[in-house]
């Protein structure tokens, strides 16, 4: 079964080529196949080892097997683009002569990043593509409890045996993604290290802490978590820094690409309304929701938290001007909005909202508050971020 993705690309490939990044088993191939209309004159698939190493032996190959096509203002595909980053310039100079648009997917930016390729020189766009969404499940029997168990990963959501899947995954992960870039071959550290910053999902990142609790140097934690944000398995959610009347920490926060990775990396069993994860987990939801609503329809869209140094603290900010709490409570009071009242003492926020687990939507001092639901098609109907 295929499920359509609310990702559009048809008219972006129509316009420049296009970087199309995110995870492995995220549905890159299957979107491609299933929804991307435009045909595509040429495909490479650099899994195939024998292409590969054809091609990292002499990049031009791709210039001179168009050449003898004569392909000219068309559409070509090249899957894990990020194996051989060489190929760029190829790709530049074609795009230049040729005209031709590339679709060019990857697991992983860090290599693209070293090769210096600044998105082809600004003749690429670049999109990330994420796990399913509420939106492209809604009318699938979506569950809540189910996504925080089994991840929203396609393969991992429609499995009959999530767990053992998930593990495979990160197994996966460990041995080919983190092998592949070259950084490390202390993989049973690295994998100490992926379960502890499973501990801390959401959480304020402390790099010294961590590294006391795994034993390794501050530094060398550090970039392991930007080999996460460059293989797209986290994010960083950067403070909000701009208030005057209550100053504010400047520590970003972490949140993994997916919940089902995060609970498969802590063992955690079911994820039960009113267990001691369970508001973690709906935060998460709530961030993956925003994440991929921002990288699919409006990706210079701003996305912060706040925390003043006194304790108190807004979940996500959108643009410095829209105030998002997340309580899983299924009934909002006065003591849920202390955060949203001391941020909007600053003059600039322009609309309030907590997102929660009541069954429908009202307004308090000024505050709306909605069902999750609700607000995620009010958030896909344009009607949150204009």
């Amino acid at each position: 079964m295929y499920i359509k993705r609310n990702l559009e690309l048809v008219k972006l490939l129509s316009e420049k080529s296009l970087f199309l990044l995110g995870p492995r088993q995220t549905g890159k191939s299957s979107y491609i196949r299933e929804q991307i209309q435009t045909p595509l004159s040429l495909v490479y698939n650099l899994l195939d080892k024998k292409l590969l190493l054809r091609l990292l032996a002499d990049p031009t190959l791709l210039r001179q097997e168009i050449e003898v096509r004569n392909l000219e203002n068309c559409v070509i595909c090249i899957d894990e683009i990020q194996k051989c980053p060489d190929l760029l310039d190829e790709i530049h100079l074609l795009i230049e002569d040729r005209q031709i648009r590339f679709l060019l997917t990857g697991s992983s930016a860090r290599k693209l990043k070293r090769a210096g390729t600044n998105l082809l020189g600004g003749r690429g766009r670049m999109r990330t593509m994420h796990p399913f969404c509420y939106q492209e499940l809604k009318k699938h029997n979506f569950s809540l409890e189910k996504a925080m168990y089994t991840g929203m990963m396609p393969p991992h959501y429609l499995s009959a045996n999530p767990d053992e899947d998930l593990d495979a995954y990160t197994n996966l992960y460990l041995t080919e993604e983190i092998a592949a870039e070259g950084l490390t071959r202390n993989l049973p550290g690295f994998s100490r290290f992926l379960q502890t910053i499973a501990c801390v999902n959401t959480q304020l990142i402390n790099y010294t802490n961590i590294g006391n609790d795994i034993q390794l140097p501050r530094q060398t934690v550090k970039l392991w978590f930007q080999v996460i944000i460059d293989t797209l398995l986290g994010f960083k959610l950067t403070p909000y820094t701009a208030t005057v009347k209550r100053k504010a920490i400047e520590t970003s926060k972490f949140y993994f690409f997916d919940m089902g990775v995060v609970r498969s990396l802590r063992r955690l069993n079911i994820i039960t309304p009113g267990s001691a994860d369970y508001g973690e987990f709906f935060e998460h939801f709530i961030f993956l929701e925003l994440k991929t609503w921002i990288d699919y329809q409006k990706p210079r869209t701003l996305l912060n938290y706040w925390r003043s140094k006194s304790g108190f603290e807004v979940d996500f900010l959108i643009d410095g001007k829209i105030a998002i709490e997340v309580k899983a409570a299924t009934v909002i009071s006065a003591k849920h909005m202390k955060g949203l009242k001391a941020l909007r003492e600053e003059g600039f926020i322009e609309r309030s909202i907590i997102i929660c687990r009541e069954t429908r939507p009202r307004l308090l001092d000024g505050i709306e508050i909605f069902p999750w639901k609700y607000f995620l098609d009010l958030l896909w109907d344009g009607e949150i971020i204009k």
